[in-house]
């Protein structure tokens, strides 16, 4: 095959056309969503470090829990600038790809910056380069999540962002165990193992860096606000939802909400799990944690395949309510058990942890229409979460010396999360846009409406 077909100079900019690569094929989106779903593997393997230095870095820079929690705020406290501001405006004006580049650039840039923060051992250092990686990855999240979920088929819709978060979750289990084996193994909670996070990063700037030069020269399809607009119509819920003003949209507001509360309540678990398991499990080192957290973030990562798997044959929908109830039944489980129970209830809490986020991506940016990726924007900013949940489960911590006792935080935000579950399974006006776009047949069976292809003009070497 043709590299060409693949890979040729064109411009950044699309402008708001109708491309027809909404109604794709899934053999026709095969490249695209594979060279997406890269950039997923990126931020689950980002992630993972976080979780993992989070911990360390209480014991080598001698930093409190609540102090340490500076890093899950600066890395999810950009997210909402990028999803709500500078890159919801590239992807808006300019489209998926340029917002892509713009990115890995940012988070080329962020990974960089640990080098002298890990020469100079400091922490105000690490955050403020871990907010930098924060806002690449949330430029990446803003386009790369409501890609998945519209490229292509909108049937599939919810398979395809579970499985490219599936390979995200992979990439959450490699940072942890990554940190055990390679970080801390030798060098133990000592300042020299700085140094081999110093190395980790360079590679990871190196590489994001080639990536998008390979996004550049990339011929991905690019999906408009009138390709969604178009989609709705056909769909039968433009006028519904789509035709509305974007602060109408009561269904996508409660949804980042939900975004919010879930978020918060995941990433205050996965960056305090290394603590509350060397407390409540005897004789438990913090390399050893960090390997409990790997096998965890094991779990999440076969929560999200096998969620995927199912999605095949019964409603996403159903699948989230299921899967949000049973990390409300065992992340309050944790609070009171201890040892291997406890260690056991946090690992069932991430497996079924894991279908939610891109499940509330998904269901919530459906019949959105022209405010597609605007609204995916504020989905995506719910990831800000990330920042304000952590430290108020470590001051509880602090407070009552105990990360089990504290693990009643994130219990309370799943709980209100809940709240858009119930709605998008029992409430018409959430319940039926999600299903109509859900069973229908566009992308599957070639719409006689449309041509069934790419417009071949977005792919064809453009004169900047």
């Amino acid at each position: 095959m043709k590299s060409g077909k693949f890979f040729k100079r064109h411009s950044l900019k699309v402008g708001d056309r109708i491309t027809n690569a909404a109604g794709l094929t899934l053999r026709e989106t095969l490249f695209p969503l594979f060279l997406v779903t890269i950039l997923y593997f990126l931020w689950g393997f980002a992630y993972g470090l976080l979780d993992t230095l989070n911990k360390h870095f209480q014991n080598t820079l001698g930093i409190t829990r609540t102090r340490s929690s500076g890093l899950q705020a600066a890395y999810f406290g950009a997210y909402p600038l990028a999803s709500l501001g500078y890159a919801n405006w590239v992807l808006r004006k300019f489209g998926y790809r340029a917002t892509f580049i713009l990115g890995l650039t940012l988070y080329g840039i962020g990974a960089l910056m640990m080098w002298p923060a890990g020469l100079k051992r400091s922490f105000g250092g690490f955050c403020g380069a871990t907010f930098i990686i924060g806002s690449g990855l949330g430029t990446l999240e803003t386009a790369a999540n409501p890609y998945m979920a519209v490229t292509g088929p909108p049937k599939y819709a919810e398979l395809r962002i579970n499985l490219a978060q599936a390979v995200q979750a992979v990439g959450t289990v490699v940072g942890p165990v990554l940190g055990s084996y390679v970080f801390f193994k030798e060098t133990g909670d000592s300042v020299d193992s700085l140094k081999t996070v110093q190395w980790v990063y360079l590679a990871i700037a190196i590489f994001v860096f080639c990536l998008a030069v390979v996004f550049y020269f990339a011929a991905i399809p690019e999906v408009t606000d009138a390709d969604m607009a178009q989609q709705a119509e056909i769909t039968h819920v433009g006028k519904q939802d789509g035709d509305k003003s974007f602060w109408k949209q009561s269904r996508m507001f409660h949804a980042a909400f939900a975004q919010f509360c879930y978020v918060g309540a995941q990433v205050a678990i996965a960056g305090y799990f290394i603590n509350y398991v060397t407390e409540t499990r005897g004789e438990t080192s913090s390399a050893l944690g960090a390997k409990f957290l790997a096998i965890a973030q094991g779990c999440f990562a076969v929560g999200r395949f096998t969620g995927s798997a199912i999605m095949r044959y019964v409603k996403p929908r159903k699948i989230f309510l299921l899967y949000l109830s049973g990390a409300i039944v065992f992340v309050a489980a944790s609070i009171t058990q201890r040892g291997n129970t406890g260690l056991a209830m946090l690992n069932m809490t991430l497996f079924f942890e894991s279908v939610c986020f891109p499940t509330i991506v998904a269901l919530g940016i459906r019949g959105l229409g022209k405010h597609t990726k605007r609204g995916a924007g504020w989905i995506v900013g719910g990831v800000v979460g990330g920042a304000c949940v952590p430290p108020i489960l470590a001051r509880v911590a602090d407070n009552r010396n105990s990360t089990a006792f504290a693990m009643i935080i994130p219990l309370m935000f799943f709980v209100m999360a809940y709240t858009y579950a119930l709605a998008v399974n029992f409430v018409p006006s959430y319940r039926d846009p999600a299903d109509k776009i859900g069973e229908s047949d566009l992308g599957v069976a070639k719409d006689p409406d449309l041509d069934g292809s790419i417009d071949k003009s977005s792919l064809e070497k453009e004169k900047v």
